[in-house]
């Protein structure tokens, strides 16, 4: 793979090695997200979707995510003008608004653990969306990612 292609690459023109490596492996996307009824803002939560591994942050059921989670979103196939849901420190989010991967992101960093390390991951921040009713999830939104 061609170092920095996404610096040249428009996100719907990427292959899906490209697409998929853009990923910094650090699942935000898998937290939970509450709107606020009154503003409509997006608040994240630190639940996450039953399929994160919340130690590689990873997700135990990509291949069959969208079977077993149906309100999984398909970033690929989303609105990319619409990625309000999605981190600020999303590569996709990121590279769509014209602006450069981090430092930690694995891609500049050459290592995949770079994302913990800079504690930019839910690595030992996440909880399981099973370990609480689903009435207390708003106990359970963050300030920051």
């Amino acid at each position: 793979m061609s170092s920095e292609f996404w610096k040249h690459i428009p996100l719907q023109s990427m292959s899906a090695e490209q697409w998929e490596s853009l990923c910094d492996g650090c699942g935000k996307c898998c937290l939970h997200k509450l709107e606020d009824e009154d503003t409509g803002e997006l608040l994240f939560t630190s639940l996450s979707c039953k399929l994160l591994d919340t130690q590689s942050c990873r997700c135990q059921g990509y291949e069959k995510r969208f079977d077993l989670v149906p309100e999984c979103v398909d970033v690929r196939a989303h609105d990319l003008s619409d990625l309000v849901y999605m981190p600020s420190t999303c590569a996709y989010r990121l590279v769509f608004e014209g602006k450069d991967l981090a430092a930690w992101h694995p891609l500049v960093s050459g290592s995949k653990n770079s994302v913990h390390h800079a504690h930019m991951s839910v690595r030992d921040r996440a909880i399981c969306e099973t370990s609480v009713p689903e009435d207390d999830w708003d106990l359970y939104v963050i300030d920051n990612l």
